[in-house]
């Protein structure tokens, strides 16, 4: 699906330097991964390792015009002389806006959306729906294994008008990250693999850790999960 960049403007809620039209198809936030520069729309994301600022002058030099940045990014005057065919949408997070953009993309569909999360075997489960669901239906699928904040909605944005159902993994690491999730991928099946060590130091118990992971599930109409598991059973039945 296309989005037009005056769209994606209101959307996000960003205040946007530029009047040049453009069509949005792909999102980028490696820029190692450009491929197609005049449908891409560059999130400039910071990490505790990277600035995504940093990489504005050689994408716009490979011919990417469209950039969401932080609101603090230079000021616009020097943006239209350093950049004249270029549209910046200025906002307070990059990452934020990256994920409200996915959420509203998920609004647009009603298919059923298969939402896996657990401490282990999330891709491996996701790949097993695909090879049974793909030879009668039209499967979109997380890449790889992107279900973090950033590989959410990149994975949601991956829907379109042919998909039939979605398979989108939930990853986290500590708490309060399943919100985010959760509204951007809205499952209406759920799938809970297990529940693990991995990521145990950022919780103060396996209780706390499964509690955080089932709020993925609070709209899903049916979850599958290990009725063997005690943890998992009595939560599960709290979503009841």
């Amino acid at each position: 699906m296309n989005y037009a960049i005056e769209k994606i403007t209101t959307l996000i809620g960003a205040r946007r330097i530029g009047t040049a039209d453009a069509q949005i198809r792909w999102l980028l936030t490696d820029s190692r991964s450009l491929c197609f520069p005049e449908e891409t729309l560059f999130f400039a994301l910071k990490t505790a390792r990277n600035d995504g600022h940093r990489y504005i002058d050689d994408l716009y030099r490979r011919g990417v015009r469209n950039f969401v940045v932080d609101s603090q990014f230079v000021a616009d005057k020097t943006v239209n002389d350093k950049y004249p065919d270029a549209n910046f949408l200025k906002v307070t997070s990059p990452l934020a806006a990256l994920q409200r953009l996915a959420e509203r993309h998920r609004d647009e569909f009603n298919c059923p959306i298969v939402g896996i999360t657990g401490s282990n075997g999330k891709t491996m489960v996701k790949e097993w729906l695909y090879q049974l669901l793909s030879p009668e239906m039209t499967v979109t699928r997380s890449p790889k294994s992107y279900n973090s904040q950033i590989g959410v909605p990149l994975s949601v944005w991956l829907l379109n008008e042919q998909t039939q159902v979605g398979l989108l993994e939930a990853g986290i690491s500590q708490p309060d990250e399943m919100e985010a999730l959760s509204a951007i991928i809205q499952p209406t099946i759920g799938v809970l693999t297990s529940l693990g060590a991995a990521h145990q130091e950022n919780f103060r118990s396996l209780d706390e850790k499964c509690s955080e992971k089932l709020r993925l599930f609070h709209g899903a109409k049916v979850v599958a999960y290990n009725s063997d598991d005690v943890v998992f059973s009595l939560f599960i039945i709290s979503l009841v």
